[in-house]
């Protein structure tokens, strides 16, 4: 029986040791450091507009279902600091806040073009921030009344049109100026009206013939307009949307490839989207987190339906791709850069 003990012994030791780090596995597994970081805690998703525009909707959608993908489950709240066009917010983001990934921002889609220029109201640097996704691109578009006569670029090179704009900063008025300086249109480009609505009614009036705007307004707003064939859109650009087939992209129109750079320059903002943002510094394993939960909010029912009771397109662009979007755009040679402003002034 002695014999008998004295041969069990060290299987009976190894087997305590087996069973103590199998107790210990699954411990072991469940350790995770972003899940330990975020699990408690609260992100807070700045926003540089005032409640109820596209930028503030779009933060709220995001937010609203992104705390259930993310590790540890955080909690998440929506901060609206309006200021400057969006300005003020993401010179605060850059500057201000913790650089753990707690605070997210959605920025203007203008200011890396903005720092690429040389904006001194920018304070930060594009590139270091970490860019985690956009729901859906924009397509700008140039659209004319039904009555103008005008039903292509080409007929817009022989046939003067009166374009509304809101200001010379604005999308509204370097699109069709850099139709005109590019493409050899013929837009006479009033400025001063207050916001798109305002240049709607001036089309409806007859005061002005035509507009840039985006693609999904259009639709959202103006479907009406669509289906009785008031309004021509003879071009766009940014991304080509699938649903406009046979209306070129004004980047396959221009006459060489600096032109052609010089027009992605201009519209860049459009490849982005609404883009959400956390600040530099933030560690990686908490970056790769936010994009793969970023993703995620992206095939979530939940977040489709309520993207489709807003009527929001969702065709969503990796946070990766809008980085290297971003880093492309501020390595632009500054001859091109400099035409760009010419154009945008």
């Amino acid at each position: 029986m002695t014999g008998l003990v004295f041969q069990l012994k060290p299987f009976a030791h190894g087997l305590a040791a087996l069973l103590v780090i199998a107790a210990l596995a699954p411990a072991a597994r469940a350790q995770d450091p972003v899940a330990d970081f975020y699990r408690g805690k609260t992100i807070t998703g700045l926003i540089g507009t005032v409640a109820g525009g596209e930028y503030d909707l779009h933060t709220r959608l995001v937010l609203r279902h992104i705390g259930k993908h993310i590790p540890g489950n955080p909690n998440t709240i929506a901060q609206n600091m309006a200021g400057g066009g969006g300005i003020v917010m993401a010179n605060y983001l850059y500057s201000v806040p913790p650089k753990d990934g707690s605070y997210l921002g959605v920025i203007n889609n203008a200011y890396p073009l903005a720092q690429a220029m040389g904006d001194d109201t920018v304070k930060f640097d594009s590139a270091k921030f970490f860019w985690l996704g956009t729901i859906a691109p924009t397509i700008e578009t140039l659209t004319v009344w039904r009555t103008t006569g005008v039903k292509t670029v080409e007929d817009a090179r022989r046939i003067e049109v009166v374009i509304g704009a809101t200001g010379k900063g604005s999308i509204t008025y370097t699109f069709p100026r850099m139709m005109n300086e590019l493409l050899g249109t013929k837009f006479k480009i009033v400025v001063g009206y207050r916001g798109g609505n305002e240049i709607n009614i001036a089309m409806e009036r007859g005061e002005v013939g035509g507009r840039d705007n985006t693609w999904s307004s259009w639709k959202t707003t103006k479907a009406e307009w669509l289906a009785k064939g008031d309004i021509i859109i003879i071009a766009q650009g940014g991304p080509s949307a699938k649903d406009l087939p046979g209306v070129p992209n004004v980047e396959d129109l221009a006459k060489s490839d600096d032109d052609r750079r010089v027009m992605q320059l201009i519209v860049a903002g459009s490849r982005l989207g609404r883009p959400l943002i956390t600040t530099p510094g933030v560690p990686a394993d908490r970056v790769a987190a936010l994009r793969k939960a970023f993703d995620a909010v992206m095939k979530d029912p939940e977040f489709l339906a309520a993207a489709a009771q807003a009527r929001i397109e969702v065709d969503p662009i990796a946070g990766i791709e809008l980085q290297r979007q971003v880093e492309t755009l501020l390595a632009t040679p500054k001859p091109l850069v400099d035409r760009a402003r010419k154009i945008m002034e």
